[in-house]
């Protein structure tokens, strides 16, 4: 989501929804002890899998006519948000709002400072700390695509997308939007928060048309690894140790091992998928590109292989243009 051009200036590139790319980005800003991980569902159960959870990031298409929560216009004590001032930053921005919301969190030396700094100033203000930190906007804008190519499309008007985090805070349902001013309290929380979170997202989402279905939901979690690496350890020292278990003791106590090392290996497979795919985001593929155009050209099969391109290109805006007068 693009704010208004009156903003501060400065260059912040669009941020793909992708757990991968916020726990680097979590990470790379020096956070300890978290990862993100990806819903697919927003019933209450679903969000319980992932406890303990700190907070949620939603990305919804932008429609001004459904923004019409009442926000708080007073500071919360303890409660840090800020108004997004630059233009591109929202997916950082909503990130933030969650990790400098939860208490006792490892920040690093660079959050930890712009947290304390900020806390004493007014949501506007605190919007231009972040924005003038060069750490977060170059660790923000360590994923922008590389782009020398402008691409020219017929079309006037693009949908616009937007994050914001849902967080508990003080009992409370707390959506922290920096494209509003203040605070959106969705109720007060009985037992876990997630229920209440969960149906607050629901509500939001049947306020689109049905066939709007260009939503994304990501969790904000404590890492497991060091948890399940302390539970397998303990376990292993029963095994190797003569505690008066029976063989069937034994067996139970293998089938929990098992199953901690089974998902230890999958949170390893999963973090070094994630890394790849990070260094793809980042990796310049312009000149193999231009490489395989000069080949396609060489063997003379460049003008065949455009028009082909072109003609498909043609069919699937033409399709397009048809779907969309049929709704």
């Amino acid at each position: 989501k693009e704010p208004s051009a009156d903003m501060a200036d400065g260059n912040w590139c669009l941020i793909e929804s992708d757990p991968g790319v916020f726990s680097e980005l979590a990470a790379d800003l020096g956070v300890r002890g978290v990862q993100v991980e990806e819903l697919f569902g927003i019933d209450a159960a679903s969000l319980a899998e992932k406890e303990p959870v700190y907070g949620l990031i939603f990305l919804f298409k932008w429609d001004a006519s459904l923004q019409t929560a009442t926000c708080i216009q007073h500071d919360i004590e303890g409660l840090f948000f800020a108004k997004q001032v630059i233009q591109n930053a929202c997916a950082t921005q909503a990130l933030l709002s969650v990790l400098l919301n939860v208490p006792g969190l490892e920040l690093g030396p660079e959050l930890a400072e712009l947290k304390s700094f900020g806390t004493a100033l007014p949501p506007d203000m605190r919007g231009l700390v972040l924005t003038n930190s060069e750490k977060l906007r170059a660790v923000h804008n360590s994923f922008a695509r590389q782009e020398t190519f402008e691409i020219v499309s017929e079309e006037t008007e693009k949908d616009a997308f937007h994050f914001v985090a849902y967080v508990p805070f003080n009992g409370r349902l707390y959506e922290l939007d920096g494209l509003q001013e203040g605070p959106i309290d969705h109720g007060r929380i009985e037992g876990s928060w997630l229920p209440l979170a969960a149906a607050t997202l629901q509500t939001r989402i049947e306020k689109y048309a049905a066939s709007e279905i260009r939503f994304n939901l990501l969790a904000i979690t404590a890492d497991r690894s060091p948890m399940l690496e302390a539970r397998a350890a303990a376990l292993h020292a029963r095994l190797d140790t003569d505690a008066g278990d029976t063989a069937e003791d034994k067996m139970v106590v293998q089938q929990e091992l098992a199953g901690i090392e089974d998902e230890l290996r999958s949170i390893v497979d999963r973090k070094a998928q994630q890394k790849a795919e990070n260094a793809r985001r980042r990796f310049n593929y312009i000149p193999f590109f231009v490489e395989a155009l000069r080949a396609l050209a060489s063997a003379g099969k460049l003008k065949a292989a455009v028009e082909g391109a072109r003609a498909q290109a043609e069919t699937r805006q033409a399709a397009k243009k048809s779907k969309k007068a049929r709704q």
